[in-house]
């Protein structure tokens, strides 16, 4: 399935799929650690139907079979989504990450979470063929491992500190882009460009 080829699917709001995986008894799971799973199983090549999909978030997350229709719903729809954004033209891949509202630090943290979840769905998919990703590739995965670490002090709340930390979300959302394009689109004569060093929150 392709972005033309079906009608365009918005990710999921964080706080109902925060809510819909607390119903499910999904305690330990965060929207943005799903999301960043999924967006790295993604990025590697992996694609999925219904059932698999599923199969594989309770696997992963050690959770009993979604037995709600809205979360199993929701987690299909954020696969969709992560799909299309990523087949996007227009690099509109987004982030699952709680609202700008959130305190400053809860939304480093879970940033920090998404990158997570990302690496190790990344390195869970047995990508196919021989070659392996860019040194540009590489060094954005060591960049991410780096960022898995993020943090801002408890009360930071400036201008500068909001500043960084769009800056480094920005990042990590070219950098997942990147690595889609090297593993998904090996002829493709473009991809986005995440030259820069990553940044660090002070």
């Amino acid at each position: 399935m392709t972005h033309e080829q079906a009608a365009e699917v918005e990710l999921p709001d964080f706080d109902t799929l925060a809510d819909r995986l607390v119903e499910e008894g999904a305690f330990t799971v965060s929207p943005s650690e799903l999301h960043g799973l999924l967006a790295g199983q993604v990025a590697a090549g992996a694609r999925f139907d219904p059932d698999s999909l599923l199969q594989r978030v309770q696997e992963l997350f050690d959770i009993e079979p979604l037995r709600g229709p809205a979360l199993r719903n929701s987690v299909m729809q954020l696969y969709l989504a992560t799909l299309q954004q990523f087949e996007a033209p227009d690099f509109s891949f987004e982030l699952l990450l709680p609202d700008d509202d959130q305190l400053l630090p809860i939304r480093a943290e879970a940033l920090g979470v998404w990158c997570g979840g990302f690496l190790s769905g990344f390195g869970l998919q047995e990508r196919k063929g021989a070659g392996g990703l860019s040194v540009e590739g590489q060094e954005t995965l060591r960049d991410l491992a780096q960022i898995v670490q993020i943090s801002t002090e408890a009360d930071a709340d400036s201008e500068e500190d909001e500043g960084d930390l769009m800056e480094v979300q920005e990042y990590v959302r070219m950098a997942a882009l990147l690595v889609f394009s090297e593993c998904n689109e090996p002829d493709a004569q473009a991809a986005p460009d995440v030259d820069a060093p990553a940044p660090v929150l002070h």
